[in-house]
């Protein structure tokens, strides 16, 4: 049976008359002027149906602004929220507190969110100080106090609530517990804040931060407070705790009220407020005006748009109920053609359709008259994604996160990306700035406590969401360039700097002794004495003995590189025994203040012959080039020079090289004779030599540059060593 609803009571029900509802007429003229002058009788209750006036005041009011003229007022907020009092958005600051608070804890978005920006902006907090020794206490006192968690609590209150309030409590250590930074002994919070000349004990630092909800604090003088340099708050007591406090009923609570300061009992019994301590309380807001006493939260902005998601919701809960309604009627009869069905049809009908309830196909045989009325349901038309976009993408605008981050909800029609992406960088900087404050004021009393020189600092990673192997790359380049230290360096990498440190002077010190195999690298070179004797050698400062290589005697006639580049030695240049040679005796050529008796020949300019091979190197090169290239590819059966491998190339280079040390000078580089003694050069002992040669030339130079050459340099060396081997005069 189906459930009734009672009635509304404040709907009176129409009361019955016995007068008639409607009149009709017959065939003739008289019937029908009689029932249209009864029904011209409705004019008098024809008109326009005004709506309530609900709540709206006298000034919103626009009924009778002239005679028969009559204003219909508009639909304002506060008339909407006065029939829902639910769904209305409070309007005291601390109400406003205690709602956003309440949206946070229920809304999986408005949760998802703050957490990961107080998550994403404690990200990589770390203190730091010039003493390694100094560090080291302010970061196990910053472990034991757990810093990072307070951080992380911070910056969620601050994006949730907007406002923060916090009581610190201080302890004392010994010097022994200043050494080890084992465990402390709590003693009465007596420091200073606020000013730069913090007075505070020696060795009493901060030891303990509690959040304070601040729906249940109030500024003392409320908005006249904002005259004055320091605020000073009260704590409201809730009931249930007075209730407590006053009637404490196990002896657990017996026990923690003896503890509590008696002012606070005080404060309960009397049902007033308890004073907080200005130098131990610490407040804090998100982007409050200097006129207001508390900050409105983020969250403030984006409560409509919450609101209407929420009933978005429960409309999709109520048309699921009616999603699967559907109505079947049997009508048995027809009355067009005068057929009525009698009881026993009725019946039959009724028995057959309850005992067939299952599902499947119902094979009915019936006559002589029956219609089934079949009615379906459009309310999945409303169910969807569609409805919810606009007011998701005002929830995620609201609070700085870009739909385009998200991936959904029609992030291709947003705003700039960059944009969107800076404003979610900068909100999470500003949490980060008064997070900052809040702890250099901390670190300002731990140093004046324990008597430091200088004061910790706050460091943070970097906040990037752009390529981070990328930005990792970057990081190690400026660390070869001693722009930044190591110690950041391994930090961006997760690893601890002491750690590594301690293994990287213990690895250098195995590897001095010769218990660990040499470090190899671009920067590194495990061969550096061979390298120095190889530079030695090279530049003719030592002699092959001296680094421990013991030469064969030369062969007969048998001539190095550099003993075939120098000049061959003029024997007319030399005068009988005692006598110095021209060169080496200076002032013997013309006489002092005397002229040429005859005169001089016109000297001619000839190009050196070094430069003419260097020049005619380079081109060869490129009709050896032409003409062998194509072979090879052939041969290794590639498109082309870059499909190569390594090894295929240096054997490709090699031949080419073989082709030009073989070339006279200055002959024309012909396919038929280039092929026909191509067979012939491996078989020359006089071009293996010259090769070889060629091969060490060319490995010294790679050695030098400490790199591997380039297509250019090598055709350079080339030409270079070919102008070296065949220097002579034309």
């Amino acid at each position: 049976m189906a459930k009734r609803y009672p009635k509304s009571e404040t709907i009176p029900d129409a009361s019955v008359t016995s007068e008639q509802a409607y009149v009709c007429w017959g065939e003739d003229l008289a019937s029908k002027e009689s029932a249209l002058k009864q029904t011209s009788e409705c004019l008098s209750e024809y008109g326009m149906s005004h709506s309530t006036a609900g709540y709206r005041g006298a000034l919103n009011d626009y009924s009778n602004l002239l005679p028969s003229i009559s204003g219909k007022p508009g639909l304002t907020r506060s008339g909407y929220d006065y029939f829902r009092p639910n769904e209305a958005i409070p309007t005291d600051i601390k109400l406003i507190i205690r709602h956003a608070d309440s949206i946070y804890q229920r809304v999986g978005l408005v949760k998802n969110v703050i957490d990961l920006m107080a998550d994403f902006g404690v990200q990589g907090i770390k203190l730091v100080h010039k003493n390694k020794r100094i560090e080291r206490f302010y970061r196990k006192w910053f472990k034991k106090i757990k810093g990072k968690e307070r951080s992380e609590r911070f910056l969620n209150n601050l994006y949730k609530t907007g406002n923060i309030v916090i009581n610190r409590q201080t302890a004392k250590i010994s010097l022994k517990t200043s050494e080890s930074f084992f465990r402390a002994n709590a003693s009465p919070d007596t420091t200073e804040l606020d000013t730069d000349d913090v007075s505070v004990d020696k060795r009493e630092i901060p030891w303990r931060y509690t959040f304070i909800d601040p729906f249940y604090v109030n500024v003392s003088a409320g908005s006249l407070s904002s005259f004055v340099g320091q605020k000073r708050y009260e704590l409201i007591i809730p009931a249930s705790l007075r209730r407590t406090i006053n009637a404490p009923k196990t002896d657990s609570e017996k026990l923690i009220i003896l503890g509590l300061p008696d002012q606070i009992i005080q404060a309960a019994k009397n049902k007033k407020a308890y004073p907080l301590d200005v130098q131990k309380t610490l407040v804090f807001h998100y982007k409050k005006d200097d006129w207001q006493s508390w900050a409105y939260p983020m969250i403030y902005a984006i409560m409509d748009d919450i609101t209407v998601i929420e009933k978005l919701k429960l409309a999709d809960m109520a048309a699921l109920d009616g999603a699967i309604s559907n109505i079947r009627i049997f009508k048995l009869g027809n009355l067009e053609h005068k057929i009525a069905p009698t009881k026993a049809a009725a019946s039959k009908l009724s028995s057959i359709l309850q005992n067939n309830v299952g599902g499947g196909t119902l094979d009915l045989v019936w006559g002589p008259d029956i219609e089934l009325l079949e009615s379906n349901t459009n309310v999945h038309q409303f169910l969807g994604e569609g409805k919810y976009i606009p007011h998701l993408n005002s929830i995620y605008a609201g609070l700085g996160i870009p739909p385009t981050l998200t991936g959904t909800y029609g992030a291709a029609g947003t705003t700039n990306n960059f944009i969107s992406l800076k404003t979610l960088t900068q909100r999470l900087q500003y949490g980060r700035d008064i997070l900052m404050s809040f702890w250099e004021k901390e670190l300002e009393l731990v140093q004046k406590a324990m008597g430091f020189r200088y004061c910790a600092q706050v460091e943070f990673d970097k906040m990037d969401l752009s390529n981070e192997d990328a930005e990792k790359a970057l990081l190690i380049q400026l660390s070869d360039r001693n722009i930044i230290s190591d110690e950041i360096l391994q930090s961006r990498f997760g690893f601890d700097s002491d750690m590594e440190k301690s293994r990287i002077n213990r690895e250098s010190r195995e590897r001095e002794s010769d218990r660990m195999v040499k470090k190899a690298g671009p920067w590194h070179d495990p061969n550096f004495e061979d390298s120095l004797k190889k530079t030695a050698l090279q530049l003719g400062i030592v002699a092959p003995s001296q680094v421990g290589l013991d030469l064969p005697k030369k062969k007969a006639g048998e001539k190095t590189g550099m003993e075939m580049k120098l000049p061959p030695k003029d024997p007319g240049l030399s005068v009988k025994d005692g006598d110095k040679s021209l060169k080496e005796a200076p002032q013997q050529g013309r006489p002092v203040n005397t002229k040429d008796s005859k005169q001089r020949q016109t000297k001619k300019f000839a190009p050196q012959t070094g430069a003419k091979l260097h020049m005619w190197s380079n081109s060869a090169q490129d009709q050896i080039s032409d003409i062998l290239n194509p072979i090879l590819l052939d041969f290794y059966q590639k498109k082309n020079m870059r499909s190569l491998s390594n090894d295929e190339y240096e054997e490709a280079e090699n031949i080419r090289a073989k082709i030009l040390l073989s070339a006279p000078p200055f002959v024309k580089i012909i396919e038929a004779s280039l092929l026909e003694n191509l067979p012939q050069i491996d078989s020359s002992p006089e071009m293996n030599k010259i090769y070889s040669q060629y091969f060490n030339f060319l490995k010294n130079m790679k050695m030098s540059m400490a790199r591997e050459l380039t297509v250019q340099e090598l055709r350079d060396v080339k030409s270079y060593f070919y102008s070296m081997v065949y220097d002579t005069l034309e």
